[in-house]
């Protein structure tokens, strides 16, 4: 596996946002089954995904950074959805398999919600 870069999912909590080590996620999905997940059930998709805080705004350098991380990303690493089939991982993958063309990417999905690894965070106090 390459080496990946520091990364999190965030959700909204009541003071800030839960956080998850993206790391312990693929650690933690590592052993579950991989499936087809059709990109027209990625309801996220059509939501604000990227771009959700004050201090992350879509500047042209934004929006171009996102698109070299889409170029770079590998589609044979499955996509980590949650037990209730929202993704935690894997936005980058699902948009390279969108601009091509795809109707699918792999994906993972796991049992149980893990405990976020930090809570009432905000996502620039995680920034390595």
């Amino acid at each position: 596996m390459p080496e990946l870069r520091r990364q999190y999912h965030f959700r909204p909590s009541p003071n800030g946002y839960f956080a998850w080590d993206v790391s312990r996620l693929i650690d933690l999905s590592a052993n579950l089954p991989v499936f087809e997940l059709s990109l027209d059930k990625i309801a996220e998709i059509d939501e604000m995904w990227w771009f959700q805080t004050e201090d992350d705004r879509p500047t042209p350098r934004a929006i171009c950074n996102h698109f070299r991380l889409m170029q770079q990303a590998e589609l044979d690493f499955p996509v980590i959805v949650c037990p209730q089939g929202r993704i935690m991982d894997g936005m980058h993958r699902i948009a390279k398999a969108l601009t091509s063309g795809a109707q699918s990417v792999k994906a993972v999905q796991l049992l149980q919600m893990p405990d976020p690894d930090y809570r009432d965070v905000q996502p620039s106090d995680l920034k390595t």
